[in-house]
């Protein structure tokens, strides 16, 4: 049974109260069939409106409800005149305990469409898990009355909403009573039985009318149309034709088929809400995760994937296929990686799937995902790629995603149209420890104090991204980024316009994000310095195997590429300094991207290629700081 809004607000755990001025009473009795949630931006910003489904409980969340004012407001108004005419129960807003949480216009606007307004201070995640149940029981529903039909019918399917369900049952019908059979929508055929039903019986569905549906005697053929809206409030309609009259029996059995078939296409249809409703959840989920509010998104994932609630790192993978195939590429890829990962289409790209699989402590799961994946795309045509990422914190999927992008772009030239990061050994896991956390921490001294924390996590972004992007990702003003990055460039000696320096600290704050154990270990060296630490064994053989296809090109590469890092990047200077053309330039960086498989355009590729060309060369200028152990931060 369909929770209605008086037995929701009974419920503690959902904190519901009615905000509106009518009297409770009235609406208690309105069925939820499910609850619709809308962020304060995605009022604010769409065009055309959000679709709202009939019955649906309409949550506006993710702002206080004290701040409902101006253009969310006005949004709000609006929302509130198109939710009565869409049939939708109420709506209500999160509040942090306020007594009169909405503006009093809007409280008089819904007053006046009769609609339900109310207030919730309950976490996202128990709406979430109201809506799951909700779509659950809907489905459980319809199943059910299927059951107790299929032990009439035995061949029929156990599960209805099975999308090959409704041929099922067209075939059974078609062998029954020697019929062609065919079901419609409109000008689509959803199934039919033989395949040539279609031509003979698209007259009968043209011509006669579904309101007189008494058997067609004049005709060559006698044909029946049953109208299955009914069943499956879609207008789907049933229509069979044969050359021997239908009899009471087959009657019977007709309209019990046509019972059958209107389930069919409703459980297709709640099976395709709660399959939608699940994806928007994880599309959300994932939406935080890239945004950093891993907090947030964990407690989401609470009762979606639980491998998130304890996992401190994650990879990416990037699916890129045909748009037209993506729908089917992303039931496979979801079918391939099981429970181990979270998959989402991206939403900015329509030829783009994404996966995200957390690394719990201590996992030993680690290439699950990517062996089903690899497995899967090798199944697949040509057009189908994926790239990966390393492990990187949570906090930082961002650029996990990033690296997974770029690894899928390389993929394209890849024979095996498989490109992973985790393929490639990661450089800060090769200099030595504790040296690296000691050199680290030392270099980073400078920024110690009561704004560590904010000054770090901004620095992070900042250095790899352009401070519009930064300010947008970590939800600040671009001044404020850029005074925190003057401020920790001051403090550190450093100048990030020059990309040595950016490179430097970079690798300073990446090595104490990794950093998994104390760093006051026994330390071969008692001052550690960058050069040491980059010209370790393990770093030179890892840049020997970096480096070891662009070196055995028959171009300059390599001092293209130290010229272009020693003048910041710049093609233009790189040319003059090289004596060679800007076209030159560009062409030996994108053959040496393809190389070494990094992309140069990102910070971390820059980073791992200067470091490689400084292991081999000594090509670079290092700003090494000694540690001081006794006051490490």
């Amino acid at each position: 049974m369909m929770p209605t809004l008086g037995s929701l607000v009974k419920r503690p755990e959902l904190q519901l109260t009615l905000a509106s001025a009518q009297r409770p009473v009235s609406f208690h009795s309105r069925t939820v069939t499910g609850v619709t949630f809308l962020t304060p931006p995605a009022l604010v910003a769409s065009s055309p409106p959000l679709p709202l489904p009939p019955g649906a409980l309409v949550l506006v969340t993710g702002t206080p409800a004290a701040r409902i004012q101006g253009k969310l407001a006005a949004a709000i108004e609006e929302l509130c005149e198109r939710m009565t005419p869409a049939g939708c129960a109420g709506l209500a807003v999160t509040t942090q305990g306020l007594h009169h949480p909405v503006p009093v216009p809007i409280r008089d606007l819904a007053a006046r469409a009769g609609l339900p307004l109310l207030s919730s201070a309950a976490p996202l995640a128990a709406w979430t898990s109201l809506h799951a149940a909700i779509q659950s029981d809907r489905l459980r529903s319809a199943e059910l009355q299927a059951a107790r039909l299929n032990t009439l019918i035995h061949r029929l399917p156990a599960q209805l909403a099975d999308p090959q369900a409704m041929q099922h049952i067209t075939d059974w019908l078609a062998d029954a009573l020697q019929a062609h059979v065919l079901v419609s929508e409109g000008d689509s055929i959803l199934a039919a039985s033989p395949p040539s039903a279609a031509d003979l019986v698209s007259t009968a569905v043209i011509h006669q009318s579904i309101d007189n549906s008494s058997p067609d005697t004049t005709a060559a053929q006698h044909t029946q149309l049953i109208s299955l809206a009914p069943a499956s409030s879609r207008g789907t309609v049933l229509a069979l034709a044969k050359s021997t009259p239908f009899d009471v029996p087959g009657m019977r059995l007709l309209r019990h088929a046509a019972k059958l078939l209107g389930l069919a296409a409703q459980a297709q249809d709640e099976y395709g809400a709660i399959t939608g409703a699940c994806r928007a959840a994880r599309e959300a989920v994932v939406d935080l995760l890239l945004s950093g509010e891993t907090d947030t998104a964990r407690r989401v994932m609470a009762t979606l994937h639980r491998g998130f609630v304890s996992a401190d790192t994650a990879r990416v993978f990037v699916v890129d296929t045909l748009p037209a195939h993506r729908e089917e590429t992303l039931r496979r890829c979801e079918a391939a990686v099981t429970d181990q990962a979270l998959v989402v289409a991206d939403r900015l790209k329509p030829s783009r799937i994404l996966v995200i699989q957390p690394q719990p402590p201590d996992s030993k799961a680690e290439g699950q995902a990517d062996d089903g994946l690899d497995k899967l795309i090798a199944s697949l045509g040509p057009n189908t790629f994926l790239g990966g990422s390393r492990k990187h914190p949570i906090a930082r999927l961002s650029l996990a995603l990033r690296e997974a992008v770029t690894a899928q772009h390389f993929a394209v030239n890849h024979p095996e149209r498989v490109v992973l990061a985790v393929q490639h050994t990661d450089v800060l896991s090769l200099v030595p420890q504790p040296e690296a956390q000691a050199w680290a921490q030392q270099f980073l001294r400078p920024l110690a104090g009561p704004q560590w924390q904010a000054v770090r996590e901004t620095l992070t972004v900042a250095l790899a991204y352009p401070y519009n992007v930064a300010a947008r990702r970590l939800d600040l003003h671009r001044n404020t980024v850029a005074r925190r990055v003057t401020q920790a460039a001051e403090l550190l000696g450093l100048d990030f316009r020059a990309v040595s320096d950016r490179i430097d600290a970079s690798l300073a704050l990446d090595l104490l994000t990794r950093q998994t154990t104390p760093a006051h270990g026994v330390l071969r060296d008692s001052s550690p310095t960058l050069q040491s630490l980059i010209t370790a064994p393990p770093v030179c053989d890892w840049a020997e195997t970096l480096l070891s296809k662009a070196r055995d090109d028959r171009r300059p590469l390599l001092t293209t590429a130290t010229a272009w890092l020693k003048h910041n990047t710049l093609i233009e200077s790189a040319a003059r300094a090289l004596g060679s053309s800007e076209t030159t330039v560009r062409s030996h960086l994108r053959a040496l991207e393809q190389h070494i498989e990094r992309d140069l355009t990102s910070l971390t590729g820059q980073r791992d290629l200067q470091i490689a060309l400084h292991a081999l060369t000594g090509s670079r200028a290092i700003n090494d700081r000694p540690a001081v152990l006794s006051h490490a931060a």
